[in-house]
């Protein structure tokens, strides 16, 4: 069974405004790639930093809901020692130490693949030689599961 993290940006997309295309089309993605993890087809992967970073969010609405949605997570990471050594050496690649510590929490885990709509990805085609798992945004993994 495939393992999936999807990075925070991908479960607040259903909230974002759906009048732009590329939104809507990644809100269908996000819905779709639940519909897969409900039917035990995915296995989702949680964290301590995706609750973390959700539970700063204001909107008590979207906090609850995004909440809900870690619930179908079949594993939850916990960040240690060696997940806080692995972010900072991702930082010095020149990632954001919050996508650092999601991106080694995600390696930790053995996921195929971590799945995000933000702009990480150039960094990650960048280093993928050092990054240890498949960062991809969420319309990629959409196209490479309807091949």
């Amino acid at each position: 069974m495939m393992r999936l993290y999807l990075d925070l940006c991908v479960y607040n997309r259903p909230f974002d405004d759906q009048r732009q295309e590329r939104i809507a089309l990644e809100t269908n993605a996000f819905i779709y790639i639940l519909e897969k993890v409900e039917k035990e087809e995915y296995e989702l992967v949680a964290s301590e930093m995706l609750v973390y970073e959700n539970n700063r969010n204001p909107d008590e609405l979207k906090r609850l809901r995004i909440t809900s949605y870690f619930r179908l997570a079949k594993n939850f990471a916990e960040v240690e020692y060696e997940d806080l050594k692995r972010a900072e050496y991702l930082t010095g690649l020149g990632f954001s130490a919050v996508d650092a510590l999601h991106i080694a929490l995600a390696e930790k885990c053995g996921v195929d693949y971590f799945i995000t709509c933000d702009d990480i990805i150039k960094v990650y085609k960048k280093h993928k030689n050092l990054i240890k798992v498949k960062l991809v945004s969420l319309l990629e993994f959409i196209a490479l599961e309807v091949r």
